[in-house]
């Protein structure tokens, strides 16, 4: 789809971009990444209130995700996820990263056990943890 039409839409604010590209839920989310240090902006560090322009690159880091996106078109407001998808690309590099570590975690698998424990099995975690 093609972005919004925004055209009087200037500069807009980080944390709203992040809000309105709906990589976070809420503004507070996108705030609260930004100021814990999971988004960089042009390889540097990056504030709530920082104004972000065409052509500019994010570092995201989300959980174990990492993307680094491209923003072609700016909005503050929240549209549909298809109209969403075209403020940015994600580079080429980033995307294979990130299907790479998709692919990881799925061999991998997620490490739980495969039944809850027994009597004995959780006398024996008792014991192990020191609760006797």
């Amino acid at each position: 789809m093609n972005p919004p039409d925004d055209s009087n839409v200037a500069d807009v604010r980080v944390d709203i971009w992040l809000w309105a590209a709906r990589f976070f839920k809420t503004r507070n989310l996108a705030k609260q990444a930004i100021v814990g240090g999971h988004i960089d902006l042009n390889d540097g560090g990056c504030k709530p209130a920082k104004t972000l322009h065409v052509g500019d690159r994010l570092q995201i880091a989300r959980g174990e995700e990492r993307l680094d996106v491209e923003v072609l078109a700016l909005s503050d407001r929240r549209g549909p996820a298809s109209v969403a998808q075209g403020l940015y690309r994600e580079t080429e590099s980033s995307r294979l990263a990130r299907e790479a570590a998709i692919a990881t975690r799925r061999m991998t698998g997620t490490g739980a056990p495969a039944k809850r424990p027994d009597k004995q099995a959780r006398r024996q975690l008792r014991q192990l943890k020191g609760a006797g």
